[in-house]
């Protein structure tokens, strides 16, 4: 079965026409929405998945699930839907297609880092993994600003014979908007997201864990950080009812390493005195949320 993963920001066309142009086979497809932003772009993106889970039956017979993106910003979560999602279509038996043409870019980031890092990990089913986008044949926005100018010059005539306070008001408005557009382009400003304005976007390529290591970074996800490795050790020692021997805390640090920046980059540590402060870096972090249901 072929099951096409669809994010759904404000297009429509780049999401469907190429499945149907290029006669692909889509039994499933499964639309992801966004519920962050204006009321506006809420409904508009709504009303697009809309369109989009009825045209997808009609068009291409596919059986359609629609699900939503609580925050479109958050990179972590998306990238744990992403991977919850694709890992459960690979395990029904489905090949998996990933669109990544349209939604925010943290989003389109973490569904493409998601299918790369799980084909890292399910070396034999790779080729079942695909990711794929598509490029618009046009932009409108330059179009509507090219329509908007022409409105401009129109009212700009009419108001010259006669003079209406709503038609100045517009005409006022229109060529603010126009001003804006061509000065800045199709986005004004840098919206504040948590703490700061950016979004970081880690490159995750997950290797292939051992049951000590998992256990190392689950240890790390659940505790937080240790102040050295031996406290680390020690903790991992009593969770385990063993005992606390050199041979035991020998074996941590290694695996430590192993999963540390000159290996699988799952850990950072940072010189503390005498001692190695140890916590997971930011792919360690993605790795514990999205193996959760494992640890389970």
């Amino acid at each position: 079965m072929q099951t096409h993963i669809v994010p759904v920001g404000f297009d429509y066309d780049r999401l469907i026409a190429p499945l149907v142009r290029d006669r692909l086979t889509v039994d499933r497809v499964v639309l992801l929405e966004g519920a962050v932003g204006s009321e506006a772009n809420v409904e508009y993106s709504r009303n697009l998945g809309a369109k989009l889970e009825k045209d997808f039956q009609n068009l291409l017979g596919a059986e359609t699930e629609r699900f939503t993106l609580p925050d479109v910003y958050d990179y972590d979560a998306a990238f744990e839907q992403a991977y919850d999602l694709i890992n459960a279509e690979l395990d029904s038996g489905n090949e998996v297609w990933v669109n990544v043409s349209s939604m925010p870019r943290p989003v389109s980031f973490a569904f493409a880092t998601a299918a790369h890092s799980i084909g890292v990990e399910r070396e034999a089913d790779r080729e079942a993994i695909h990711t794929y986008y598509t490029a618009p044949e046009k932009y409108l926005e330059t179009e509507l600003a090219e329509e908007l100018r022409a409105g401009t010059d129109l009212m700009a005539d009419l108001l010259a014979e006669t003079d209406d306070d709503r038609a100045r008001e517009w005409l006022d408005s229109a060529e603010s908007l126009l001003a804006e557009f061509d000065e800045r382009g199709t986005t004004i400003g840098a919206k504040e997201i948590g703490e700061g304005h950016i979004v970081e976007l880690p490159v995750a390529s997950f290797s292939n864990v051992k049951p000590f290591e998992e256990l190392i970074l689950f240890t790390l996800g659940e505790h937080g950080v240790f102040e050295s490795v031996s406290e680390l050790a020690q903790t991992l020692a009593r969770e385990l009812g063993e005992e606390y021997t050199d041979a035991f805390r020998s074996k941590v640090i290694y695996n430590v390493d192993r999963l540390g920046p000159g290996g699988k980059g799952y850990i950072e540590q940072e010189e503390h005195g005498k001692s190695y402060r140890t916590r997971l870096s930011r792919i360690g972090e993605l790795w514990v949320r999205s193996h959760a249901e494992d640890e389970e």
